[in-house]
């Protein structure tokens, strides 16, 4: 009876610890500051991936897996991305911030939308946006951040600050054990620069500069320069799509290989 009764107590403190190491692990493992999986999901692009899913003029990426989940802009129509996100089981009520790269339309006119479907979200936006825009999003609801210079947002994930002239835009960086995540929204200032400052607000390298290049047009001789740049830059994996250009994309297929990521509305990209 005593053998039993020791037996029993060894199995009981064997279950409790390893209960207890699987949380450790678990918890572990959940991304803090861009420690663990991140999964970014685009769902508003010009750009088809996955069958089903609307397309649309415009850029809007899901990011999840960070110490908050991030909306990078809101494309241009909110009841195609809220119908992209419900066909993709994203829940918007999910999002506790929005992020903003610029004024133009097709990168915030789907928030007026997405608000009323959720307004209990902190809304960053460059400083140089006007005030009626502003007092429309506090109008919801929504708590306003004013981004002018670079700064961390939270830990580890932070904004490039307004960059350009004519056209005031952000980006967003995400520092990772393995480099820096770079997303943009049009790229206005130039892809390069953004980059780079990117990698010098974060003190690491590129390790994937995603979202919309703004390169449509542009001379090949000139993508080719641009790309010779970002891999001088140290940029393990590049995902051009919005208004990068058609031509653009191809070339950066053919010069980066593996390197480079095929993406549209649907795609995630999951790093670790």
């Amino acid at each position: 009876m005593k053998d039993r009764t020791k037996i029993f107590g060894s199995c009981i403190l064997l279950v409790l610890c390893a209960f207890v190491f699987l949380l450790i692990f678990f918890k572990s493992n959940q991304v803090q500051g861009g420690k663990g999986k991140l999964n970014l999901t685009i769902i508003y692009d010009n750009y088809e991936h996955a069958p089903g899913l609307s397309t649309s003029w415009g850029f809007s990426c899901l990011i999840q897996g960070m110490d908050k989940t991030v909306l990078f802009d809101t494309g241009g129509d909110g009841r195609l991305l809220l119908e992209n996100m419900k066909k993709l089981k994203l829940d918007p009520k999910a999002v506790e911030m929005i992020f903003l790269s610029h004024i133009h339309g097709d990168h915030t006119g789907g928030l007026g939308e997405f608000l009323t479907e959720n307004s209990d979200v902190q809304v960053i936006l460059p400083a140089s946006f006007p005030k009626s825009f502003k007092e429309g999003v506090r109008g919801f609801g929504a708590e306003v951040i004013e981004i002018s210079g670079s700064r961390e947002i939270f830990k580890n994930v932070f904004s490039t600050g307004e960059m350009g002239s004519f056209i005031k835009e952000q980006s967003l960086a995400i520092k990772t054990e393995q480099g820096a995540v770079v997303i943009t929204g049009c790229a206005h200032p130039g892809i390069v620069e953004i980059v780079e400052r990117g990698c010098e607000i974060t003190g690491t390298s590129p390790r994937l500069v995603l979202g919309g290049f703004h390169l449509g047009g542009t001379s090949e001789a000139r993508v080719l320069e641009i790309i010779d740049r970002l891999v001088k830059l140290g940029t393990k994996q590049a995902a051009p799509c919005h208004c990068s250009g058609d031509r653009t994309r191809e070339l950066f297929k053919e010069k980066l290989g593996k390197a480079y990521l095929e993406v549209g509305v649907g795609k995630v990209i999951s790093l670790d």
